[in-house]
């Protein structure tokens, strides 16, 4: 991110802890700061157990941070209350997970209006279309009314980066989204969302054990035993 841009997102000496029934509160996340820029393409690395997941779910809303600020294009998101949060989800993020979770009764032309579906109450023509474009874009343009069944795991992978990205939202967080997939499909998924992140301008943090994938990426964060280790480029990660 250059230093006159305004982050998309900034977190600020955010920690998070869980009560797990104990005397002390078990503390995953230790006073960690970054901020994501517009158009920016950053991997999210480090051992397991660093707090990746974690993380994660604290800057797609899905958990509440424990101390610290969290701003999404300029608005702290820490008082918000429940419905706040989902609004801001549905607005600003989309997801990719490892394991693509789309609906097995449903196309993958169902499931990439799904967004629409879940943010609106209903799929006007216009999203039905956006979705079609979408699919065609990741190379499914002749496997619209499939079912998941029907799809190789690169091809579920696809569907579910065309149903993050169907509408446009500014950042898409990845949890390992080739972890499930062999190395080809792995480098053919890559390809598309580095693609679509050209194409569309839109912000990716991508959580990855694979190496070879955060050097392809433009930024590297590493996160050990909660906080952060070190946050550079990919090609200063590669030197």
């Amino acid at each position: 991110m250059t230093a006159n841009a305004s982050p998309l997102i900034e977190l600020a000496g955010v920690h998070k802890s869980y009560n797990l029934g104990m005397p002390n509160e078990a503390e995953v996340l230790h006073g960690v700061s970054f901020a994501i820029g517009r158009g920016e393409f950053v991997a999210l690395i480090g051992p397991s157990g660093s707090g990746k997941s974690t993380l994660l779910n604290v800057v797609g809303l899905l958990e509440r941070l424990t101390a610290g600020s969290y701003r999404i294009q300029g608005e702290e998101t820490s008082g918000l209350d429940d419905a706040g949060l989902t609004l801001r989800r549905r607005a600003v993020l989309g997801f990719v997970f490892q394991f693509h979770h789309l609906l097995p009764a449903f196309s993958a032309l169902e499931n990439v209006t799904l967004p629409a579906l879940m943010r609106e109450g209903r799929v006007t023509s216009a999203q039905h279309e956006r979705a079609r474009a979408m699919l065609a874009a990741v190379g499914l343009e002749n496997d619209m009314n499939k079912r998941p069944g029907e799809l190789s795991g690169g091809m579920q992978q696809r569907v579910a980066i065309a149903r993050a990205l169907v509408l446009e939202p500014p950042l898409v967080l990845a949890d390992e989204p080739t972890g499930n997939l062999d190395r080809a499909s792995s480098d053919e998924v890559f390809v598309l969302m580095r693609r679509m992140h050209a194409e569309l301008h839109t912000s990716f943090l991508v959580v990855t054990h694979d190496p070879r994938l955060a050097a392809r990426c433009d930024r590297v964060i590493e996160l050990v035993d909660g906080s952060i280790e070190s946050d550079r480029s990919a090609s200063a990660a590669r030197a």
